[in-house]
């Protein structure tokens, strides 16, 4: 039987957005309901993997260094709950790559790797760029933002508790 999964993007879901890199940990803030919402959605039977866009390495802004320091960090905070965490360290003014959202090779990379059914599968993201590769797969998508809307979201929500609330729903 193949796996469920929860795909989370970093920035704006589990920390804050802060409008710049995130990659000192000082800076690195986790957003309220995330680690107990991550717990939930663990007990009911998913895979919980980060997919996020870390183009300030390829940019020469920090490290795969300081940013393997905010995933530490997160791990420790949720207690290791987090089965993966894939990341595109490119930018298209550096280099280009399907690895990097809105392509779909950390998906791709996911659902070999953890057997995962992409229709039993969900994303989490705050931006449109986040979801189109899972609307690609038929994913469920969750656009989790106050301002943006996206036709690529079958549901938009505030907070992760709503986010939570929705997956579990259905």
């Amino acid at each position: 039987m193949k796996n469920k999964c929860v795909f989370l993007d970093r920035d704006g879901v589990i920390n804050r957005e802060r409008g710049e890199y995130t990659f000192k940990l000082e800076d690195f803030e986790i957003l309220p309901g995330v680690i107990e919402g991550m717990k939930i959605l663990k007990e009911a039977g998913y895979l919980l993997i980060v997919i996020t866009n870390q183009a300030g390495i390829s940019r020469g802004l920090y490290t795969r260094k300081d940013m393997e320091r905010c995933h530490d960090f997160s791990q420790k905070q949720s207690g290791g709950i987090i089965d993966q965490i894939y990341y595109s360290p490119y930018h298209p003014t550096v280099t280009e790559s399907i690895a990097r959202k809105p392509d779909s090779l950390m998906f791709e990379k996911a659902f070999a790797k953890f057997d995962i059914d992409p229709k039993q599968s969900w994303m989490v993201g705050d931006k449109e760029r986040d979801l189109i590769p899972a609307k690609k797969f038929n994913m469920s998508t969750v656009l989790l933002s106050d301002a943006l809307k996206s036709d690529y979201a079958i549901y938009h929500k505030h907070n992760f508790t709503e986010v939570i609330d929705v997956i579990l729903s259905n």
